[in-house]
């Protein structure tokens, strides 16, 4: 077992006794099933670890009963009414469960699901067997939220009725559109009203068919208990996570940006697991049997029997096509032809260095900006010598400095966070020695994550963009530049708010708990908080950009205070740190903006937008044709008139850095995608701002060098 670190030993000292003697006592009880020993640990550990625990008691169970049955049946149109109220008797004995009494209630539940679930699927069936009459004016609520559990077997019945109606009257209306718009085309065949409403309801039972394969195939007893336990650790809080084995596998090699597989992309087609493209040199390309197309009907390890796709999407797949290095994996394909083959791998390091760091310049008139993307504070905690944010940011800085760049702007928009010691390093290439985050552990004895390096890799003008989906590493990074003055936050009103620290913890049967991956599953569990140097937390609030641009997902509400079970904000006292001497006024930068913007028609569109598609965001809908064609014509401009919005008229001049000239040489696909990506950038209109946003900096710097450079020559004059 992997040494943890100190102050987890010291947090989870007090549990290995309850651990350990788990299940030992003197009676006849049945030893603990693997369920019953995996809630226990939880429980354990979210009592004994968990940074804000709350009381495990019937109040918290109350609260699990109503999350998990939520999230078994999500849109409200499986479980009737009744059977809610037959499961209440569980509604204050989860707590006992997750303390050690034998595992019930989910089980109960999941099997009415699977009874309902049957029931369901005969009336999606029965529903789209005969056509549906748009002429009827009626309406169909999908919010969940807005709505009870039925009462009845005839109202469960109309939800599906309704719902299955809204969804090909949505297929029907867009083979409508075809039609207009290719009538009288050569070749092109005109088919009856009638006839397209029956494409439109097999497209919509074909996906009905799916879905209830995969619960039927795929959401098994393990499947709902993981459920079930989730629903337990993110009622504590939103992040803290239950992974069974294959998923903390899944979720490490994603983080390290390396794994064990074949080296082919998917797609999810129709109902199929399809070969997107292939990476060349991996052990898929070199067999020269699997070919862009190719779909994968079956998975095989070793010489075990295969398990069938029916019911998988994509991840699922991909978990079962990477293991271990140098094991064989065997793939059952359905070639284009139609013909069936099966051919063995041997699973090999796949590197997704597209997801690692990378860079670009920006001309605009005399000035060159650089831009470095990160789509995640990603390490590679397996391999020394494995890949770090950090060290990968450092060197496209080195390679911008050698451009001579006038300036950086560096992308976190998206950016959900990764490792906490990479943030603090990358944070160190642009500032003197000093705090970077501070940290509170649940005994409230705050810690001060210092750069402690003197050096500074990049001194000129800087500024960071987020947006609603930064989260985490992000804003520890955005916050720190933000509170030493050492460059601009260019994005939406704020970012997502996460402002707590996790920490893998594998359930260990015998010693309770271990930093390695355990047969039993993992915890991602919130052991710590932290804030920033001006004492001010991320949480709840995260961070508010310096540079406000209007956002087409602003009204989406998916920040991390529109979660009823986050933890609150709060803050604690300043850590001292030296402002870092910018050469410019922030309120002059952000007058600027401000003028820049309120004469340009595209933001104010978007924002006139946006405030719009906030107010048709109540998943009401008219199912009467005429009327369904009114209100989706009306959202669908907008949302039209959006994605015109985001693209540049003129495009900047964004071109790849020399040193990238050779960097996909070798892989022709990636070489595609990465002009794909330039291209993206080019039509960048946040991007454009940031950049807009950079030359008013270097101007403001430039002139007070000027004054500067005056002043002596006026007092030697």
């Amino acid at each position: 077992m992997k040494r943890l670190p100190i102050v987890i030993m010291m947090v989870l000292a007090g549990s290995f006794l309850a651990f350990n003697t788990m299940g030992t006592g003197t009676g006849k009880k049945n030893p603990p099933s693997k369920y019953e020993q995996i809630l226990k640990l939880v429980g354990e550990m979210l009592s004994q670890a968990h940074f804000s625990p709350q009381q495990i008691n019937d109040d918290f169970s109350q609260k699990i009963f109503k999350k998990f049955l939520k999230e078994l049946d999500a849109e409200k149109n499986i479980l009737l009414a009744g059977d809610i109220t037959s499961l209440k008797k569980y509604e204050n004995s989860i707590d006992e469960e997750i303390k050690g009494a034998p595992v019930e209630f989910f089980l109960a539940a999941g099997k009415t699901f699977n009874t309902r679930m049957e029931e369901a699927g005969k009336m999606c069936n029965e529903f789209l067997s005969k056509p549906f009459d748009f002429s009827k004016d009626e309406d169909v609520n999908l919010d969940p939220d807005k709505m009870d559990y039925p009462s009845t077997d005839a109202e469960r019945r109309d939800r599906w009725r309704k719902k299955l109606k809204f969804m090909t009257l949505e297929r029907y209306v867009d083979l409508l559109d075809v039609r207009e718009k290719n009538k009288g085309k050569d070749k092109f065949v005109v088919r009856t009203d009638a006839e397209l409403e029956q494409d439109a309801r097999e497209k919509v039972k074909r996906i009905m068919d799916r879905t209830f394969e995969r619960y039927r195939f795929k959401f098994t007893d393990d499947d709902k208990f993981n459920l079930f336990v989730n629903a337990i650790t993110t009622t504590m809080d939103p992040h803290t996570e239950f992974f069974p084995p294959v998923d903390k596998r899944y979720f490490d090699e994603e983080m390290s940006g390396r794994f064990f597989g074949i080296g082919a992309s998917l797609q999810y087609d129709d109902g199929n697991i399809k070969v997107a493209s292939v990476i060349t040199g991996s052990p898929a390309w070199k067999s020269g049997e699997i070919q862009p197309g190719d779909v994968i009907v079956k998975v095989g390890q070793g010489k075990e029997d295969p398990t069938e796709l029916t019911g998988f999407v994509v991840t699922d797949a991909v978990k079962l096509i990477r293991g271990q290095k140098g094991t064989e994996v065997r793939l059952t394909l359905k070639k284009q032809d139609g013909t069936l083959k099966t051919v063995s791998l041997i699973r090999d390091e796949i590197v997704q260095d597209e997801t690692f760091a990378r860079s670009a310049i920006v001309k605009e008139g005399p000035t060159k900006i650089g831009y470095i993307f990160l789509p995640e504070f990603y390490a590679d905690f397996e391999h020394p010598n494995g890949n770090r944010s950090y060290i990968d940011v450092a060197k496209e800085v080195t390679k911008l400095k050698a451009e001579k760049v006038d300036g950086i702007v560096i992308d976190l928009r998206n950016n959900g966070g990764g490792s906490l010691y990479d943030v603090v390093q990358m944070a160190g290439l642009f500032i003197d020695e000093g705090p970077i985050v501070q940290v509170k552990d649940r005994d409230d004895k705050p810690s001060i994550l210092k750069d402690k390096d003197r050096s500074v890799l990049y001194t000129g003008p800087l500024a960071v963009m987020v947006n609603e989906f930064s989260a985490s590493a992000s804003e520890i990074f955005a916050a720190a530049i933000q509170d030493y003055g050492r460059g601009v936050i260019i994005g939406s009103t704020s970012t997502y708010g996460k402002g707590t620290v996790q920490r893998n913890i594998g359930l260990d049967p015998v010693n309770g708990f271990s930093m390695s991956n355990s047969d039993l599953g993992t915890v991602k569990l919130t052991l710590q908080k932290f804030y920033r140097i001006n004492g001010g937390s991320t949480q709840l609030k995260g961070v508010s950009s310096d540079i406000v641009l209007p956002d087409n997902l602003e009204y989406l509400k998916v920040r991390e205070k529109d979660d009823p079970d986050a933890l609150p904000w709060d803050e604690i006292s300043k850590s001292p740190y030296a402002n870092w001497n910018a050469g410019y006024n922030l309120k002059t930068i952000q007058d600027l903006s401000n003028k820049r913007l309120e004469g340009d028609p595209t933001f104010n569109l978007i924002r006139e937008s946006v405030e719009w598609l906030s107010k048709q965001n109540d998943r009401q809908y008219s199912l009467q044709i005429d009327k369904y064609k009114q209100e989706q014509a009306a959202i669908r401009s907008t949302m039209k008139q959006l994605e015109s919005l985001m693209k540049l008229k003129k495009e900047m001049d964004v071109e790849e850095l020399p040193a990238d000239n050779n960097r996909w040489a070798n892989d022709s696909n990636k070489k595609e995608r990465f002009k794909q990506w330039l291209k993206s950038l080019q039509q960048d209109i946040y991007l454009d701002q940031a950049v807009k946003v950079m030359n008013d900096i270097i101007s403001q710097q430039n002139l007070a060098k000027a004054k500067t450079v005056e002043e002596p020559a006026k007092k030697a004059f």
